[in-house]
């Protein structure tokens, strides 16, 4: 859907050798990789496992967007390792294979991907994924869906709690919120509106080694 974004510059970026993959059909350029002509011909089989087993897990898996805690925005080095350290973000708050997690993060960040998506994949639980949030729509998905659990950024917890009132509010089956940058008012005001959530509050950078998790509330 983006390619058409990038194809003013496909000139430059090939001069640089940098690869462009485009899932999708084509007719695409020269030099342009189309992957799902591959995928198409790709064999079920697995590789043996020393053509895809790294060979040291510091090794880089694979390059995600940051918002630049340590300067411009970036494409951000992930290494094998803490992509696997991933799969146990929702199992270190406290969900498991029985939750349906609603996710409604960017996918380009690591906390929609490696912790949401990767997460899910982590615990064995289902992901409900929601391509753009909607404050107005929220409960009624959770209801829909069957959702127990819910990974925000802050500010989604304070457009939920800027909305209008309305019935029913507290008739869902979320226990558990998770993620960063929920104010402690909001907080507040997101308990008392709708109902004993547990809450567990995170933080970590996408470039840092160190991650917290409030499990105190």
């Amino acid at each position: 859907d983006l390619f058409a974004v990038v194809e003013p510059i496909l000139p430059g970026l090939q001069e640089d050798d940098i690869a462009v993959w485009v899932l999708g059909s084509g007719p695409y350029p020269p030099g342009v990789v189309a992957l799902q002509e591959l995928l198409d011909a790709a064999s079920e089989e697995l590789e043996p496992e020393d053509v895809w087993q790294p060979e040291d897990m510091n090794d880089t898996c694979l390059y995600i967007f940051t918002s630049g805690t340590t300067g411009l925005p970036k494409a951000a080095r992930i290494s094998h390792l803490k992509s696997i350290m991933c799969l146990s973000f929702y199992e270190l708050v406290g969900a498991s294979s029985r939750d349906v997690v609603y996710l409604a993060l960017p996918l380009y960040h690591m906390a929609g991907s490696l912790l949401g998506i990767v997460g899910c994949i982590g615990i064995g639980a289902t992901c409900v994924l929601k391509e753009k949030f909607s404050a107005s729509q929220f409960w009624d998905d959770c209801r829909a869906e069957g959702v127990t659990v819910f990974q925000y950024i802050g500010e989604l917890c304070r457009y939920l709690v800027n909305q209008p009132q309305r019935p029913g509010e507290r008739e869902h089956g979320l226990r558990l919120a998770v993620g960063s940058g929920l104010r402690p008012d909001v907080w507040r005001s997101f308990l008392q509106r709708f109902g004993a959530i547990r809450i567990v509050e995170t933080y970590g950078m996408t470039e840092g080694n160190v991650t917290l998790f409030n499990y105190t509330g």
